[in-house]
């Protein structure tokens, strides 16, 4: 079976935690960045979408993406997972708001946070300044929910 990552990563982190995931996955795995491609979906059997958050709301590729793609979408098995900063419930929140409720209902094998990172070097004055208020700090942080990724892979197996 062949399966498709297809993700949308503002500064590289969602792109990191699909090659993860991909790796956890094994073989028959094509990533896409749906920030400069978009894949035909008729040659994968599952289908794996994911994006990162920002100021609670996910990529606008991915949101695209969906909505253009949504009968197609709901008849594969299918994997959602956005990468955040949130932790738990909120995150749990985010996700549910990220994705269209036919593709988070019956639709979705798996549904996770895969983790979040807070890179100052890489954000402008704006986006510094909101992100040390939310997370109250100025260090720059990175967290990739291993466990996630690895209970994903295996609900998407």
């Amino acid at each position: 079976m062949s399966t498709l990552i297809a993700y949308a990563s503002k500064y590289g982190f969602t792109k990191t935690c699909a090659e993860h995931l991909a790796k956890k996955l094994g073989d028959q795995v094509e990533l896409c960045d749906l920030g400069s491609n978009q894949p035909d979906l008729k040659k994968y059997d599952k289908v794996i979408i994911g994006g990162s958050i920002y100021a609670g709301k996910i990529r606008k590729p991915v949101t695209r993406f969906c909505s253009e793609n949504l009968k197609d979408l709901a008849e594969k098995k299918l994997g959602l997972f956005i990468c955040g900063m949130a932790k738990e419930e909120d995150a749990k929140k985010q996700l549910e708001a990220s994705f269209p409720r036919e593709l988070l209902s019956a639709a979705a094998a798996a549904k996770e946070s895969l983790g979040g990172e807070c890179n100052y070097d890489k954000m402008n004055f704006l986006e510094k300044f909101i992100m040390k208020k939310i997370t109250g700090s100025s260090q720059s942080q990175t967290h990739i929910a291993e466990d996630n990724i690895t209970r994903f892979a295996s609900q998407m197996k």
